[in-house]
């Protein structure tokens, strides 16, 4: 059997819930098991309570608790978790090309509409369309929409996907990529993925004005979709996305931004699309109400988890793996996840950031105490936690080669990081 605990977290114009479950020995997820951990451990925000999400082919998972909303904020518990050894089949790591083997053919349809739907009238969006959709996309949002479509669809007795399902994943890529257009505007970033943005080929106007137009023409398609609820939805996200922006500018620099502050952020930036993606998928499969939401929640909670991972990437993988330079956001004053925890136990990193690296080398330094003062350790256990959650949320979908896709979409997000 198993027990759930929910809280609400209230971040202002959303109520965000976090979900703390108990389980007993009976209760388990085929490939991903949630049991309790340890004895008494405690400190200003963990308590006893302690949940591990493993996959078998993983050889390390941190303990972390969710027992109680408090940890978001103020923070992942002062001590390093403890790390469970688990026996380790000799299993190559996930791979994302594994991952959507399932909904291959539905990437690849997506593949050959987007391009067209995005440029078809006019010979320049053309050209910046195929930049960005051929810089090395990995199309996670739209598997998302598949696997979370073709795994509700059964619950529905649904044989097949929906053009609905298919137009979705569409306008949810496009709402994507304009996103990150205009993200390379603001942030005046020359390279994405290790290719040219499109505003450093064509220039500020072009590239503002191909964001604006994929925007307005996702818009579009998600009118004709004629479902009121899912044009909400996703109405929503493009409005986060300029609430992001405008709470990340005003926070620039700022040692004093707290963990709730940067969860909101990150949510607005990431992981309402996800949510929205997931929970929209669910919508035209017919679903539950109680299924549509715990989608939603599978996906704010698996978008701040991928947030979260790829802040400490910033700090632990080099330029050319990042397709960007190192320690970028630190760099213009975003101040992530393992930044803020290692504020907490650094005051000279404070001076350092408030300097706005004003000194030569003092970017290098900044870097180094984060690491040095657990800052990614601390990161590390805050995405744990957003991952365990996710992997509960999909325990109301029926066991299936695609409910096995998303729990290892989990997995194979920590697994960035290991």
């Amino acid at each position: 059997m198993m027990s759930m605990t929910c809280h609400n977290l209230d971040f202002g114009t959303r109520v965000l819930d976090l979900v703390a479950v108990g389980s007993s020995s009976n209760s388990s997820i085929e490939r991903h098991s949630v049991k309790n951990h340890g004895k008494g451990f405690t400190s200003k925000v963990y308590g006893a309570r302690r949940m591990v999400c493993c996959r078998q082919n993983i050889s390390r998972a941190r303990a972390f608790s969710t027992k109680t909303s408090e940890a978001l904020l103020d923070g992942v518990g002062e001590r390093t978790a403890p790390v469970l050894d688990l026996k380790k089949e000799a299993k190559s790591p996930i791979s994302l090309g594994n991952l959507f083997d399932v909904v291959a053919d539905d990437l690849q349809t997506l593949n050959q509409n987007l391009c067209s739907i995005v440029g078809a009238e006019n010979p320049v969006l053309m050209s910046a369309a195929e930049q960005i959709f051929g810089a090395g996309g990995k199309r996670i949002r739209p598997a998302l929409v598949f696997l979370v479509s073709r795994a509700t669809a059964e619950l529905a007795g649904l044989k097949d996907l929906t053009a609905k399902h298919r137009r979705l994943a569409e306008i949810i890529e496009m709402i994507h990529t304009a996103s990150l257009i205009h993200d390379d505007v603001l942030d005046e970033s020359d390279m994405r993925r290790g290719k040219e943005t499109v505003h450093q080929l064509y220039g500020t106007r072009v590239a503002v004005l191909a964001g604006d137009f994929m925007f307005a023409q996702s818009s579009w398609y998600l009118a004709n979709l004629e479902n009121l609820e899912v044009i909400k939805l996703i109405s929503q996200v493009i409005k986060d996305f300029a609430s992001g922006e405008i709470k990340q500018a005003s926070s620039l620099f700022d040692c004093d931004v707290e963990l709730e502050e940067y969860l909101l952020k990150s949510f607005y930036k990431t992981a309402s699309l996800i949510a929205a993606s997931t929970k929209g998928a669910a919508i035209f499969s017919g679903a539950d109400r109680s299924v549509t939401e715990q989608m939603y929640e599978f996906g704010k909670n698996l978008g701040l988890s991928f947030q979260v991972v790829d802040d400490i990437l910033d700090f632990t993988q080099s330029a050319e793996q990042l397709g960007k330079p190192a320690g970028s956001d630190l760099a213009k004053g975003n101040l992530t996840a393992p930044v803020i925890f290692a504020l907490e136990k650094e005051p000279k990193l404070r001076e350092i950031i408030e300097s706005e690296f004003c000194d030569t080398g003092s970017l290098d330094e900044a870097i180094k105490l984060v690491k040095q003062c657990g800052g990614i350790e601390r990161a590390q256990e805050l995405a744990q936690e957003k991952a365990d959650l996710a992997i509960e949320n999909l325990q109301c979908l029926p066991q299936s080669n695609f409910r096995l896709a998303l729990q290892d979409m989990v997995m194979f997000n920590l697994e960035r990081i290991d």
